[in-house]
């Protein structure tokens, strides 16, 4: 009878530990930027802001990055270019966009004919490690840069950036640069106000430009 309850004792324990060992694991594989805004920045925001409900925190929601292809969407290699751009720099396959209205000058119709850009949207993981990526590796490969726009929010507290060239991230190889092409990013953020926004962004390292004196 004792040797059952040992036996059963050790599979309990054993359980345990696998199960202590998975929790562990799961924290590590956490992006970096979302567990420092779980662990920091959540209360710190809370306090700055003087918030009095930790559910009314500004948080990242997702993260739109799009590029058109505009008047060269019949140009096989371009839009191709584009497409693998958005694949490459945020590991997520792209989705077309069709024209919302038909524009006759560029030979558009509303909804028929080749694609005018592309987009991918992430949320969760992959939204804060390509946060992670934008702020601290393709902003500073910016030529000439002095920091992103200040006043790039609207009424609900979003952010929108454009970047010339698809060249500053570094998945993007020599041969995928022979065609340059810009693109957009837009941070969709819950909770946001202007000020809450430019807060949360700014605590995750965003180099805005400095203000004017």
């Amino acid at each position: 009878m004792a040797e059952k309850k040992t036996a059963a004792k050790a599979t309990a324990e054993s359980a345990k530990s696998t199960k202590t060992t998975k929790t562990q694991a799961n924290a590590k594989a956490q992006p970096r930027l979302k567990a420092l805004y779980n662990t920091e920045l959540k209360a710190k925001l809370m306090k700055e802001l003087d918030i009095k409900n930790i559910n009314q925190v500004p948080e990242l929601a997702k993260v739109i990055v799009s590029s058109g292809v505009g008047k060269k969407r019949e140009d096989k290699k371009f839009v191709e270019t584009v497409e693998l751009t958005l694949a490459k720099i945020t590991g997520q396959a792209p989705t077309s966009r069709l024209a919302k209205k038909s524009i006759a000058t560029f030979k558009i119709r509303k909804g028929m004919g080749a694609p005018v850009g592309y987009l991918v949207t992430l949320r969760n993981d992959k939204m804060y490690e390509f946060v992670d990526r934008l702020i601290n590796v393709a902003l500073p490969h910016v030529r000439d840069f002095h920091g992103v726009p200040r006043g790039s929010f609207d009424k609900q507290g979003n952010y929108s950036l454009g970047l010339k060239e698809q060249t500053v991230f570094p998945e993007i190889t020599f041969e995928d640069a022979s065609v340059l092409h810009g693109l957009e990013v837009t941070f969709i953020i819950k909770n946001g106000s202007k000020e809450g926004s430019f807060k949360l962004l700014e605590s995750f390292g965003m180099p805005f430009e400095k203000e004017a004196k």
